[in-house]
């Protein structure tokens, strides 16, 4: 049990290494959002890419150590939380301080993380919003406005120039 949980401290430590790695990436976005360069939005979106396959591979190695651990103990490895692991092995303190702190720093890089992710989906709906204005500014340009013409009702007819254009009928 003891190089189980060694292992999953360390495991745990190169999660945290991998999440800081996709922080930072995070935070190199954020200002090539603000600048609008797709092609470097391209270049960190494939980077973050890789270090979210490296996050995933280390996600598997977790979870099958923490699965070995439930064997171990005899709990239900669906249900094992490393909050409740941290719990279990009051009887040593070295290992229960080890993974309480392994936890917290999972935990704080995570709302890291998010309030990252949060400022750079923020950023990029703002930028969609104004090309969805652009977009609409153009295509209103291209089209004609309407004329002043009423019917009987004192209600405007509602037709646009150009588009009603009476022209001499040749047959008449």
């Amino acid at each position: 049990m003891a190089s189980l949980m060694e292992n999953l401290i360390e495991v745990l430590g190169k999660q945290h290494e991998a999440y800081s790695e996709l922080v930072e990436l995070s935070k190199k976005k954020t200002p090539i959002i603000i600048s609008g360069s797709l092609e470097e939005l391209q270049s960190i979106t494939d980077e973050e890419q890789l270090a979210v396959d490296k996050v995933n591979a280390i996600d598997r190695k977790r979870t099958e150590i923490m699965m070995d651990i439930a064997n171990v103990i005899n709990r239900d490895a669906t249900t094992l939380k490393l909050n409740d692991l941290v719990g279990l092995i009051q009887g040593r303190p070295e290992e229960q301080a080890k993974l309480e702190e392994a936890r917290l720093k999972l935990i704080a890089v995570g709302k890291e993380l998010k309030a990252v992710n949060d400022r750079n989906k923020d950023l990029l709906d703002n930028a969609l919003e104004m090309v969805n204005f652009d977009l609409t500014l153009v295509q209103s340009m291209k089209q004609a406005p309407q004329m002043a013409n009423y019917n009987r009702g004192a209600v405007t007819t509602g037709e646009v120039y150009g588009t009603n254009l009476r022209r001499f009928d040749s047959k008449q």
